[in-house]
Formats: structure tokens, C-alpha cells, sequence
């Protein structure tokens, strides 16, 4: 049985944003779990590559309305129907995206050595600022140019070069055809987070199975098929 995963890593800082700050600190916070490290939730990356399919089904709609029936189909067997409860449901599960496991496994190591609840806070703290930086941004006036009063913003992000991945299950074996249209997706997955149309958050993703990189191979199928 394949395990599909899919690995990206940062080319630009990024804010997994966790919906809410620390007081005095940062208005922004990044997602990150008990030992500091940041990651991306799940049904948020699924929702990006959901959008991403999205796009790629408009433009074939448009260019080859002949292969849309075809790659409908695969995206429901992906991601079900949106928005509705009595229809299909998806195929695929996208797990949190998350630091690679043998990083993560060291770091839990070191956390089970240490046996008070300050010194496990202290760890978790130096963790995520090892990962992560401090970012302010203010508004700054059109006529002027200068920054206008009551705007400053900060907003952790995660460095850049940042790996991460996330695993893919599926309910039954996916047909080629959701496997090409996967691939395609995952070309096209290239920002995640907050500001990502803004600069932030670009990324370079790659589909793998059993540990080999398969993105070429499964796109070629999607490519052939729309380039004849």
C-alpha cells in the first residue's frame, strides 16, 4: 500500500496564522504545537489545494470543455462537493502539515527529559523563536508617505527554508486520473498563510509515494491528456 505524502518547503517567510496574538508581544501568532513547532492545520491545506483545483477546472472549462466531465469527476473523488452534506463524499485526507518526523522525534526526546513545567515552557518558547521571527508592518499614508498613527502591526512568521509535510489517506485506491490531477494541484500550490498575496508565504511543494518523489510522473499523465 503507497503512502502518499506531499513536501513543501518555504521560499519566503510565512504566517500560519492561529486567528488570535499574544498580549504585548505579537498580533498575529503562528499555528504551533505543545513543543514550539509551527505547523499548518490540515483541513487549511486541504482547502488551499481544493482552491487551487478550483482554478485548474475553470481554465479547462474554458480551453478544453471536452476534458471538464473527466477531471470533475477526479476532483470530487479528491475533495467531494462543496457545500454539500448529501453528496459525495471525499476521498482523500490531508493531515497537518508538519516539521519532518525525525526532527520532530529528537525534539520530543528532549522533552521528556525534563521533568518541571517551567523548563518544558522555557523549551517550547526557544523552539519557536528558532523557527520564527518577529515582523512589524505599519499603513502608510498616500499623500504623505508617512506611516499613519495607530497601524503598527507584529506578526511572527516562520523563516524561510522552512520544511514541511503532510501526509495524504485515502478511503479507496485513487484512479490515475486523481493522482494527475493531484500532481497538478500541488504544481499550482504555491502560497500558504497569511499575507500569501502580499509576498509572504511562497513555497515549492512536491507530491511523493513510498518515500520517491512522483509530482513529474503523475503530472505527465494530466498534461498529456489537456496537451494532446
Amino acid at each position: 500500500m503507497n503512502t502518499w505524502t506531499m513536501k513543501f518547503t518555504l521560499d519566503s517567510d510565512a504566517t500560519f496564522g492561529r486567528g488570535d496574538g499574544v498580549a504585548g508581544l505579537v498580533d498575529e501568532e503562528v499555528q504551533h504545537d505543545l513543543y514550539g513547532l509551527p505547523y499548518l492545520n490540515g483541513r487549511t491545506l486541504k482547502g488551499l489545494l481544493r482552491a487551487e483545483c478550483t482554478e485548474i477546472l475553470y481554465a479547462l472549462e474554458q480551453a478544453k470543455p471536452d476534458q471538464n466531465r473527466r477531471w470533475q469527476d477526479a476532483a470530487q473523488h479528491l475533495f467531494g462537493v462543496h457545500g454539500s452534506r448529501n453528496a459525495e463524499i471525499a476521498q482523500m485526507r490531508v493531515s497537518d502539515a508538519r516539521l519532518p518526523a525525525d526532527l520532530r522525534a529528537a525534539l520530543a526526546e528532549d522533552f521528556r527529559v525534563l521533568d518541571q513545567p517551567n523548563q518544558r515552557e522555557q523549551k517550547r518558547i526557544a523552539t519557536l523563536e528558532s523557527l520564527t521571527a518577529i515582523r512589524r508592518q505599519t499603513a502608510m499614508d498616500a499623500e504623505t508617505g508617512a506611516p499613519q498613527k495607530e497601524t503598527l502591526r507584529t506578526m511572527r512568521v516562520i523563516i524561510r527554508n522552512t520544511p514541511f509535510e503532510a501526509g495524504f489517506g485515502f478511503a479507496t485506491a485513487p484512479t490515475e486520473d486523481d493522482l494527475a490531477l493531484l500532481a497538478a494541484c500541488v504544481k499550482a500550490f504555491r502560497r500558504a498563510g497569511t499575507g500569501r498575496n502580499r509576498g509572504r508565504g511562497r513555497l515549492h511543494a512536491e507530491l511523493y509515494a513510498d518515500g520517491q518523489c512522483v509530482t513529474a510522473k503523475h503530472f505527465a499523465r494530466f498534461e498529456k491528456a489537456v496537451h494532446p
